[in-house]
């Protein structure tokens, strides 16, 4: 294996061992939170996906279109970097719908909506809270599920798009 595809990135214990090159669930969900005690090139990516969802949030109309060419951008670096550094099991495997960019980019937009929800709505009493942030909870199961899957060689992953 190359050693850019070692277990370099795997200090954080048996999860990010089972995932190794690949960033474990646990340590994404860290990143997606701003904490910066991650060091993985996921995690920084991710951090900087959150980034651009927030920016989106607020953006003027004219904004939107650059904001989402650095989303994309992001992705695409992420994938670059999948295909690189995680070995590809191309027969026998089961193809998954979506890249690891386009996965960290749908768990980043769901933290920034689940936090929207948590500041904007009554926690006691609007259902949308909960269902915001057990979302999330399964956007980041379904990573790691994939995650192990891809390292296993039962699933391959499309090849990333033309920047």
């Amino acid at each position: 294996m190359p050693e850019h595809a070692s277990n370099k990135y795997s200090k954080a214990g048996s999860e990010d061992t089972m995932v190794a090159p690949l960033l474990g669930p646990k340590r994404l969900l860290r990143a997606i939170r701003g904490q910066q005690d991650v060091d993985h090139p996921l995690a920084r990516w991710a951090t900087d996906l959150v980034e651009v969802h927030e920016q989106l949030v607020n953006a003027d109309p004219g904004e939107i279109s650059e904001i989402d060419s650095r989303r994309a951008d992001l992705v695409h670096a992420i994938d670059l970097w999948t295909e690189r550094c995680v070995p590809q099991h191309r027969y026998g495997a089961a193809m998954h719908t979506e890249t690891i960019g386009s996965v960290i980019d749908r768990i980043a937009a769901c933290h920034v909506r689940a936090l929207h929800t948590l500041m904007t709505l009554d926690i006691s009493r609007d259902p949308q809270v909960h269902s915001a942030w057990q979302r999330l909870a399964e956007l980041v199961g379904g990573y790691g599920d994939l995650a192990v899957e891809v390292v296993l060689g039962r699933r391959r992953l499309p090849a990333p798009l033309s920047a």
